[in-house]
């Protein structure tokens, strides 16, 4: 019997790693968002086929692993909050994680009441819940539709600057409810905000100190700074969690904050390895909650609780976004598509998971009801906004769904002469040097270029990277090639970053590099010899008469064919 149950755990876990990763991989290929598929492989998963029970997989260690989970997603979230990036627009953010909330919750609250017939106190608590977004549904989705400049560096920062503010508002509200009346809980909703801003604020920003300090002073090795960094994050999420309820949220993003902005040391390894942790995260927090609903939630699926999550996606969101954005100087454009993402994530259904469990055991009338219509928002406003954001940001030419411009490393004559062909088939191009001359050159020649290092850790920060979708090592230096190449994967993709093949392939790690260019042999030096014989760039249009073959028996080994561009790019 104990052989039994070990390997129904065992069935358990692997699934949801098996249909949370397969979800992402089949999302991927079908170029839809991963939050759908996610989903619906959890719901299959769970009530449908059985796979999967979270409540009998890890009882009463389910919340708090979700509670800890979203905490390292908020921290890695907070990673990516520069706030550089908001130069001239921090007052619509400030204005959506304020004024839009108010908002939102407002309208949320009303027609929950009115629509759906909820009591007073759950109302207001759903309105509450449903504030946030987060980047557990908004970082994949602007990896979905590509939003161009500043929206979607707004949308980044409300997504995760919202969830703990969220957290924190639900939290009162449910303290009101618990308390017998929102009368009684007034005198301490000021007080509690305090006590949530204080304890996030000096935790979060303690965390912040001690890896700021241990990494300037060398006194961790390089193979546990992330494991380091992990223990910080959970120790913080958890000492501000008991110093004030729900606290943890805000500290651990205000941490990421801090280390993000910093210049004292450099963060990029711990942004990597949360990058990769967050994805496992997400699929499996989405697999595992949406395992835990009933077929009979089905049932509540009805035309009201559609006129319900209508009601917040065509009312409460446009109208948190215009009053948001009044004197932005935010073009219509911009707030229709800011009105057009407004998903609902893992922060939600993990509040909505333990207040309804607690009110339940309180003997909150409804309370039953507060997952099943969690969810079905969730799913709707990620159906909605995940199939319809990037049509509209399409329509309004907000958005580039598919990025081929090059970036060059390397602006010597012949990666010029290359770039400039490209350039004129209608390609975007950025070369990159440290040698003023060269990049003096390409400017005169009219092709954008950036002066400074390739590897230089502030590259992918000040220079604008829209509409780039490879890159290209061309320098001398094979070493500086491969470097330049780890340094872009995790911008563009293992998949998009190129360089060119080694002067000698045994002195370059096959796994420390990119991708090679062109072919076997085609090196620096090779390509530098053709152009000093007179050899030039040239564009030659295949057809199905003068396919590629053709093209090769014509010339005979005399060209090196460099590139192809499909005309459906």
């Amino acid at each position: 019997m104990e052989f039994f149950l070990t390997e129904k755990l065992l069935i358990g876990i692997a699934s949801i790693v098996v249909f949370g990763v397969g979800a992402q991989w089949l999302a991927w290929r079908l170029r839809l968002p991963a939050i759908l598929l996610l989903l619906a492989f959890g719901f299959m998963a769970g009530p449908v086929a059985g796979f999967i029970d979270p409540d009998e997989l890890l009882g009463d260690l389910l919340l708090p692993v979700v509670s800890v989970s979203v905490a390292l997603i908020l921290f890695e979230g907070g990673l990516s909050l520069r706030i550089a990036e908001l130069k001239g627009f921090g007052g619509v953010v400030w204005n959506l994680v304020t004024v839009g909330v108010l908002a939102t919750w407002v309208i949320g609250a009303l027609s929950a009441h009115m629509i759906l017939g909820l009591g007073l106190s759950l109302s207001v608590l759903l309105g509450a819940v449903l504030v946030v977004t987060g980047p557990t549904v908004i970082v994949p989705l602007l990896r979905h539709v590509r939003p161009v400049g500043h929206i979607r560096s707004i949308l980044k920062w409300e997504g995760i600057v919202v969830d703990p503010i969220g957290a924190m508002l639900a939290v009162l509200v449910f303290e009101g409810i618990i308390s017998g009346g929102f009368r009684e809980a007034n005198s301490l909703a000021a007080m509690g905000i305090v006590k949530t801003l204080v304890a996030g604020g000096l935790t979060g920003g303690l965390g912040a100190w001690v890896i700021v300090m241990l990494h300037r002073r060398y006194w961790k090795p390089d193979f546990l700074q992330s494991p380091v960094t992990f223990m910080a994050v959970v120790g913080v999420f958890t000492v501000s969690d008991l110093l004030q309820a729900e606290s943890g949220l805000l500290a651990v993003t205000f941490m990421g904050v801090i280390l993000a902005n910093q210049k004292a040391v450099v963060v990029e390894h711990i942004i990597e390895f949360k990058e990769n942790l967050r994805v496992l995260l997400i699929s499996s927090l989405f697999i595992l909650l949406a395992a835990r609903l009933k077929l009979t939630d089905l049932d509540y699926i009805s035309l009201t609780t559609l006129a319900f999550l209508a009601v917040l996606v065509f009312l409460a969101r446009p109208v948190a976004v215009f009053l948001s954005t009044i004197g932005s100087g935010l073009k219509f454009k911009e707030r229709v598509l800011l009105m057009s993402m407004a998903p609902r994530g893992i922060v939600a259904a993990a509040i909505a998971s333990v207040f309804s469990l607690r009110l339940i055991d309180s003997g909150i009338a409804q309370a039953e009801l507060l997952i099943p219509l969690t969810f079905m928002v969730i799913i709707g406003t990620v159906a909605v906004y995940g199939l319809g954001a990037a049509p509209v940001a399409g329509v309004l030419g907000l958005a580039r769904p598919n990025p081929q411009g090059v970036v060059f490393a390397g602006a010597h004559s012949w990666a010029r002469a290359i770039a400039a062909v490209i350039n004129k088939e209608g390609f975007d191009v950025l070369l990159v040097d440290n040698n003023y001359f060269n990049i003096s050159k390409a400017r005169m020649e009219g092709l954008p270029a950036y002066y400074g290092s390739i590897i230089s850790e502030h590259l992918p920060r000040e220079v604008d990277l829209e509409g780039m979708g490879r890159f290209v090592a061309l320098t001398y230096n094979d070493d500086i090639n491969s470097l330049a190449a780890l340094h872009f994967v995790d911008i563009f993709g293992r998949g998009k970053v190129y360089q060119l093949c080694p002067e000698d392939e045994k002195r370059v790690s096959q796994r420390l590099r990119g991708r090679l260019l062109f072919s076997p042999g085609v090196t620096y030096s090779f390509i530098g010899d053709r152009f000093r014989q007179g050899a030039v760039v040239k564009a030659t249009r295949l057809t199905e008469e003068f396919d590629f073959e053709a093209f090769k028996k014509l010339y005979k080994g005399e060209v090196v064919p460099l590139f192809l561009a499909n005309e459906k790019k």
